[in-house]
């Protein structure tokens, strides 16, 4: 009998995984470098791994190398580097002094970055989702969530002094519930994978100006990003709240017209179709009145 032969499988296939597996790589250092207290270096390995976790998504996409071992090996990345170990790192960073209590406050976070990738996988291609839903994650992702929860850390690096501990642990429990939460999220999906070419040479240098920025100066960057993605979240919480009332009101009422069909004119082939009668003037009658 003929062995078999498995078919070669192309080389597209494989970069987005070696990106995946590079960012797990990350995650497993910044956990070695947080046990041995160097916690900057650690944290800009979590940085590292969000931004290839970013890349490796949009990169298959971009050569079509997309396959289920990808999103399956993605969804282990995602758990160990933005569910492991920024638990871990603020546990050794100054959770361990709460002892059993900030241990239970990293296990919960890093628990729920589990929880929240394993409801993501179920319900990636739910049918009964509505079609602007797309545009929005349920939950805060892991990779935001675990760049947010660090906020601590960075405030500590630019000179502030350090929250105490049940602070520390509480604002970890609330990132977590956050993650684990109905709470809609403005997604990436939004930004369109196509630039105007009048708008290349702008988006480069805006790219180029954010990474030296982020580079110079990576604390304050980090610092102002994960602020302003907090107070962001009520933002898209309305957004999400006020298309669902929109496509409840078309299912409801579908012939109604909408604003802009109001406001839009005729078109001119209506007006073609309409018959066009003429119209004789009227005789102009000189004679007087008849007497009664």
């Amino acid at each position: 009998m003929r062995r078999r032969r498995f078919r070669p499988i192309p080389v597209r296939m494989l970069v987005p995984n070696f990106i995946t597996l590079l960012a797990i790589c990350a995650g497993l250092t910044a956990i070695r470098l947080s046990t041995e207290g160097r916690m900057e270096l650690a944290v800009a390995a979590i940085v590292f791994a969000a931004v290839l976790d970013g890349l490796d998504g949009r990169v298959a996409r971009m050569i079509k190398g997309q396959s289920k071992f990808g999103a399956e090996l993605d969804s282990l990345a995602d758990f160990v580097n933005f569910g492991v170990a920024p638990g871990l790192i603020l546990y050794f960073w100054q959770l361990h002094d709460l002892n059993n209590v900030g241990w239970i406050a990293a296990m919960i976070f890093a628990i729920s970055g589990g929880l929240r990738l394993a409801r993501f996988n179920a319900t990636m291609n739910d049918p009964n989702k509505p079609a602007f839903a797309a545009n929005f994650f349920t939950g805060v992702p892991a990779p935001a969530g675990a760049i947010a929860v660090l906020l601590p850390v960075y405030l500590a690096f630019l000179g502030i002094p350090q929250p105490p501990a049940v602070l520390t642990a509480l604002y970890t429990l609330l990132i977590a519930v956050l993650m684990v939460s109905r709470l809609p999220v403005f997604s990436g999906k939004m930004v369109g994978m196509r630039v105007p070419p009048e708008l290349v040479l702008p988006v480069f240098v805006a790219v180029v100006f954010v990474i030296a920025l982020l580079i110079s100066y990576p604390w304050v960057v980090l610092s102002f990003g994960s602020i302003i993605f907090l107070a962001c979240l009520p933002i898209g919480w309305k957004s999400y709240r006020d298309q669902e009332v929109k496509a409840a009101v078309q299912e409801a009422f579908p012939d109604a017209p909408s604003s802009a069909d109001a406001a839009s004119p005729i078109p001119p082939s209506t007006e073609a179709k309409s018959p066009s009668v003429p119209i004789r003037p009227r005789k102009q009658d000189n004679r007087s009145p008849r007497p009664h």
